[in-house]
């Protein structure tokens, strides 16, 4: 059986890299041109990674919808227990490919809009902001955007080095296909060429019908070399990777009339119920190790006894949320938290690319199919 795994794996990793290899990625011109259909700007500024990837999503289907070219902002990391305790704003490129997500629409980072396109098309004393009549309420006049109101929308727009000069509201208007129809019509490019939101034009958690697009986020060069070292270092296969980030990067699921119930093993596992599945999927892939990726208690020792010292346990240290990811979407089997965007991120991108997974507390006989995203 272990033997099958590893084949598999392999396989698997050798027809990433190979259709990474002919992928008909878009080449980036050095010289970008403006484009006359319009862009869209947001400050990815909910929650962590796991709520951040979700919302770009939905981000970058909007874009397509209106086919507006999408300015990809930079992922917002917070360091509230680091100092200097201020955020850090890492491009896009630094996890994932860039050039990936052009197979799917027009794309340009945000740093290069701002760099190479802003100063000659969207000029300080021409920058718009366009917000809910709702949000302005927030303000001080009750007419304008807040667009930089707190952290972390403040420090972003000020890294970005945009203020905004004027604001334009609407209502009765949303993000879904349905009002397509009103935002082409309202917001023509011509007199509207960049659209800057406040936040991410997308519903949280991602909508069903954008989890797909998982498919062209895809991890950069830098981040598969040195996830592939940590495996090979670290770890042996067949590994079974659990998901035990229980912080604030909570979500409700995805496919709401097929939901179950809520129960607490499913949203806080106890210790009885993670060794349960430990045990059960340890047994079934016939693991020889065990990655945790956590930023609570990783119970990796109540494990390895569980275990009878048989297989060997990790964890990162220091953690880093997105290797923790890397090394969770390679896993041969993985466990994850049912309402976290996190384990969300790892279970898409595992979808992709046909691995099994299951979710504490729902991978029990009788329980409808383990692999249902909530």
């Amino acid at each position: 059986m272990a033997v099958k795994q590893q084949a598999r794996h392999a396989l698997t990793v050798a027809s990433l890299l190979l259709a990474l290899l002919h992928q008909p990625w878009r080449t980036f011109a050095a010289e970008l041109t403006w484009d006359p259909s319009g862009y869209v700007l947001y400050c990815p500024c909910m929650g962590r990674f796991g709520n951040q990837a979700d919302h770009f999503l939905g981000s970058l289907a909007f874009a397509k919808m209106l086919n507006r070219t999408l300015a990809v902002p930079p992922w917002i990391v917070y360091r509230h227990n680091t100092p200097p305790y201020t955020n850090v704003h890492v491009p896009y490129s630094e996890f994932f490919q860039l050039e990936a997500l052009s197979a799917y629409h027009r794309i340009v980072s945000l740093e290069d809009f701002m760099e190479k396109l802003a100063p000659k098309h969207w000029p300080p004393s021409q920058r718009t902001a366009y917000c809910f009549e709702t949000a302005a309420q927030r303000s001080s006049d009750k007419k304008s955007c807040p667009m930089k109101d707190g952290n972390p929308f403040g420090p972003f727009w000020d890294h970005v080095g945009v203020d905004f000069d004027a604001s334009v509201l609407y209502a009765g208007i949303s993000f879904s296909a349905h009002h397509q129809p009103q935002w082409m019509k309202r917001f023509p490019p011509l007199e509207n060429p960049v659209l800057a939101l406040p936040g991410a034009p997308a519903q949280f958690p991602v909508a069903e019908e954008h989890v797909g697009l998982q498919r062209f986020v895809v991890w950069s060069n830098k981040m598969m070399e040195e996830g592939e070292k940590h495996i090979a270092s670290l770890l042996t296969r067949p590994y079974v990777g659990i998901h035990l980030r229980i912080g604030v990067d909570w979500c409700v699921g995805y496919n709401r009339q097929k939901a179950l119930p809520l129960t607490m093993n499913m949203c806080l596992p106890e210790l009885g119920e993670i060794r349960r599945a430990v045990k059960l999927w340890a047994k079934r892939t016939s693991a020889r190790s065990i990655f945790i990726a956590t930023d609570s208690e990783s119970h990796s020792v109540e494990i390895e006894k569980l275990l009878k010292g048989k297989v060997k346990v990790v964890s990162l240290t220091p953690d880093s949320a997105q290797m923790d990811l890397y090394i969770l979407g390679r896993a041969d089997h993985f466990i994850g938290n049912c309402v976290s965007s996190f384990s969300a991120f790892v279970k898409r991108e595992r979808d992709v690319h046909g691995l099994p997974s299951s979710f504490f507390g729902m991978d029990q006989p009788g329980v409808s199919n383990p692999k249902e995203e909530l």
